[in-house]
């Protein structure tokens, strides 16, 4: 018998009792979808997590937070360390800074503001892929990068006492925040002043004039605001001298780093970077780690997800089972007939066993098409009911609830039809072992 009078006959048979065949690929379908739904979760909210992780940092992006040795103990890391850092394998930027912890006040014009002035390499802050909304990278030493958001800390004193009205007489109420300066910033200059407290309890002032190069690219996320400056570190050991006490004996240049940052050439070499920078001693972490540790948790998360959905198939298949082995029963006769006319138990067997595998099939991909659709409507639902519940804030909530990627389809379409396959094994099995004589003596 040819495969096309196999699949003629398959199909001729299941018409026969179309009702039962519909409610097992019915219930086929409901299980797969089930399935491919439950653990679209984890992928989900897996591949959520990791672009905000990745928004918020650099890929290629290496904080190193310190050195430690068994001899020397913990060092913060200097200028020393430097060149041992920019030495290491597939390291392309070394970018360290300085941030002053005391209260720093510009203005321009006749606005004012607090900011957050931050002491960097501009070269290699260049290096590192720094962009830019507007304008250039700083070529003299009183040029600065400011923040997106810098315009919005520069207010005039009529506009910080009406926010401040507004804070006081709606304590419970977000009051709008003001605009702030509106033009262009580019090529201003503003003035920098410094306080510190002396040791006889007075207050002391510096002040240093800059001028704007440009204006950074806006952060990742609308929640995130950048009111820093950027100065070039030329000016390091004039600033931190006055904002920073240093020990007698010490010099300015021996003061420690705030932040430093090693940037690897390309996503792959951050691990490689890492494993070496630990090598060394140094106190570091990546991006990678992070993923890892999220990515281990998340396997885990998604096989107990798979493994539940999977117990729906399996309940499914009792279905199937119930079907294929009402269908050998119905008909014995034909089997009997078959078996006299010569047809090989092979192909009876094989004639259950598309049977089973045809509702496999069907029941998974039309489970597929819904589960497909269930993920685009909770993605496009969940979030306007979350923000509704939680009283419809201004910005959208961005997160994927639930995703499916081609291996989860893979995987739950194979769970799916060979779980149909081996329930149609038994009687597919059963068909094959009726004895020709007493199928052909039975009654219809």
């Amino acid at each position: 018998m040819k495969f096309n009078d196999q699949l003629k006959l398959m199909l001729k048979n299941m018409k026969k009792n179309r009702l039962r065949v519909f409610m097992t690929i019915l219930a086929t379908t409901m299980a797969c979808a089930f399935l491919i739904v439950l653990a679209s979760i984890g992928f989900g909210v897996q591949k959520s997590m990791t672009e905000e992780i990745q928004s918020q940092q650099i890929i290629t992006e290496v904080s190193v937070s310190g050195k430690q040795t068994e001899k020397e103990g913990y060092q913060q890391i200097n200028k020393e360390h430097l060149e041992d850092l920019s030495k290491t394998e597939n390291v392309t930027a070394v970018v360290r800074r300085n941030s002053i912890d005391l209260p720093v006040e510009v203005s321009l014009e006749d606005r004012k503001g607090e900011v957050w002035p931050t002491i960097t390499n501009m070269q290699e802050e260049l290096k590192a892929n720094l962009s830019l909304e507007k304008g250039k990278v700083p070529q003299a030493d009183n040029e600065i990068i400011v923040g997106y958001h810098f315009a919005k800390a520069l207010l005039t004193e009529n506009e910080k006492n009406e926010y401040q009205k507004k804070m006081e007489s709606s304590p419970n109420e977000p009051a709008k925040e003001p605009t702030g300066y509106q033009g262009d910033l580019v090529g201003k200059e503003i003035t920098m002043t410094i306080t510190k407290e002396t040791e006889e309890g007075k207050e002391e002032k510096k002040s240093f004039t800059f001028k704007i190069a440009g204006v950074g690219e806006a952060p990742a996320r609308d929640w995130m605001q950048d009111q820093r400056i950027y100065i070039n570190d030329v000016l390091r050991e004039e600033i931190l001298s006055f904002a920073m006490p240093v020990e007698e004996g010490s010099q300015v240049s021996e003061i420690p780093y705030s932040e430093v940052y090693v940037y690897a050439s390309n996503l792959e070499a951050v691990e490689q970077v890492t494993t070496d920078l630990k090598d060394k001693d140094y106190m570091v972490y990546s991006i990678t780690e992070e993923l890892d540790s999220i990515n281990l948790f998340f396997t885990f998360f998604k096989a107990g997800l798979i493994f539940v959905g999977t117990i729906a198939v399996i309940i499914a298949s009792i279905g199937i089972f119930n079907t294929m082995t009402m269908a050998v029963t119905e008909r014995t006769q034909e089997i009997g007939i078959m078996k006299a006319l010569g047809a090989q138990p092979g192909i009876i067997r094989r004639l259950f066993l598309m049977e089973s595998a045809y509702i496999g099939i069907i029941g998974a991909t039309i489970g597929v098409l819904i589960s497909y659709a269930i993920s685009f409507a909770a993605n496009k639902l969940l979030p306007i009911i979350l923000q509704s519940a939680t009283g419809g804030g201004t910005s959208e909530i961005d997160f994927t609830f639930s995703y499916i990627p081609i291996s989860l389809v893979v995987i739950s379409v194979a769970i799916s039809i060979g779980v149909a396959m081996i329930s149609g094994l038994r009687p597919a099995v059963k068909a094959t072992n009726i004895n020709v004589l007493a199928a052909l003596r039975r009654e219809l």
